[in-house]
């Protein structure tokens, strides 16, 4: 296939505005395809990040999501994944949200969802359900409130800790409140793992899988500001691209090889990946924690830091090889530095190893495409570093700066040359 490396400069900003959800009327038939607009990885939450007790027993959870596609049907995915009974929802309700540091909505646009025409559903354990279409005006970029009420305690929880987004649970049914009254705020998602919407003949997504950096780590609550935002921002503001939607499948402290925070790439890649609507290309930041998390206990072998190279090249290979035979293709990009970070600690050994991996990524024949990040992140006087500029602080994580600059890094015209490629394949 043929093969593309990209390191362009940092992206400088863009000012767009932002309009939220409204409801729209009957429309003619729908046409145009599934694709996915938001979507969440799901885990178990660790304790501290679960609800405890009693709190999901006859219970409202409003949950704001960011859409980046725009469109005028939209469906909603709920999952519990990890559940170990069915879960049941009395009413499942949407709308847009009136700011995000409130848990107001505006009642005119409040839409109850349907499942096959019943407004309950019980979703099975292990199972991801989606609701039945509805008219409903999306904007690109806009926020969406999506509300569920839940009259028994899960199993066992399904959810998202790094939200990043505010979200807020009370007593009782108020799917339709205005505002939830004696809410609690609470910053992680709970069994939401996508909003579709019905796009243009032409509309695909673009799944971003990785770890915390992929997640937004570092960026502020309600403020849209991790790479993959971003991107969706930049997608959003070019008149070529705005039929692509991005999907942030990245989980704080995962691995690719081995369970941490949430499942595993290889063991979450079927659901977070080939299953999203409309996917037609990837773009893979991952494996820093295997590198970090190595020595985190103390020093290693020079063969086991050998090994576990190759089974990261492996892993890569295997993304690959699951994307190709979807007709997906999959832009690799590289590791950023972490040397002097407060949590690993690495060591000379483990910049070696992250040497390695990136030789490895930026060699034709492997990935379809390169993103440089270590390039476009590193300080030019201490390359193992984050430059100052883009460091959140913990010289792990990037600043906000850090994370417009990534996605300022991404050519749009390599999305839709790559699209146009896997189009044709399938």
């Amino acid at each position: 296939m043929p093969f593309r490396s990209i390191c362009t400069a940092a992206y400088l900003g863009i000012a767009l505005a932002v309009t939220n959800a409204a409801f729209a009327g009957p429309a003619g038939p729908p046409a145009g395809s599934w694709v996915g607009s938001w979507a969440a990885s799901q885990q178990i939450p660790e304790p501290q990040n679960a609800l405890a007790g009693d709190a999901l027993h006859d219970a409202t959870l409003r949950q704001v999501v960011h859409l980046s596609l725009g469109g005028k049907t939209l469906r909603v995915h709920l999952s519990n994944a990890f559940g170990a009974t069915a879960l049941h929802l009395t009413s499942v309700h949407i709308a847009t949200p009136l700011n995000s540091s409130t848990s107001s909505i505006d009642p005119a646009t409040d839409r109850a969802l349907l499942f096959h025409g019943m407004s309950e559903i019980a979703i099975p354990p292990g199972a991801e359900y989606i609701s039945d279409p509805i008219e409903y005006m999306a904007a690109p970029l806009a926020n969406l409130a999506i509300t569920l009420h839940y009259d028994a305690i899960p199993g066992q929880q399904t959810g998202h800790p790094g939200s990043r987004a505010n979200s807020y649970i009370a007593k009782g049914d108020l799917v339709s409140s205005a505002e939830l009254p004696s809410a609690k705020k609470i910053e992680h998602w709970y069994i939401l793992s996508g909003v579709d919407v019905l796009g243009a003949v032409n509309a695909f997504s673009v799944v971003t899988l990785g770890d915390s950096i992929t997640d937004g780590h570092g960026a502020g609550t309600d403020k849209n500001e991790r790479w993959p935002d971003v991107l969706a921002q930049r997608l959003q503001s070019n008149s070529g691209t705005r039929d692509i939607g991005v999907l942030n499948q990245g989980i704080g402290g995962n691995h690719m090889l081995t369970d941490a925070l949430g499942p595993n790439v290889l063991a979450r890649f079927d659901r977070d990946v080939l299953a999203q609507p409309g996917v037609r290309v990837a773009i893979l930041l991952e494996g820093i924690n295997d590198i970090g998390a190595l020595s985190i206990a103390g020093p290693a072998a020079a063969e086991v830091h050998e090994a576990l190279v190759q089974r990261l090249l492996g892993s890569y290979d295997q993304v690959i090889a699951r994307a190709h035979a979807q007709g997906i293709e999959v832009i690799g990009a590289t590791i950023t530095p972490f040397a002097g970070s407060d949590y690993y600690h690495p060591a000379a050994e483990n910049e070696a190893d992250r040497q390695k991996i990136n030789a490895w990524i930026r060699t034709p024949g492997h990935f379809d495409a390169v993103i440089d990040f270590d390039r476009i992140m590193a300080d030019p006087q201490h390359p193992d570093h984050l430059l100052p500029a883009y460091d959140s602080g913990d010289h792990l994580h990037p600043s906000p700066a850090g994370y417009k600059a990534i996605a300022g890094a991404i050519p749009l015209d390599l999305l839709t040359e790559l699209s146009s490629r896997s189009s044709h394949a399938r």
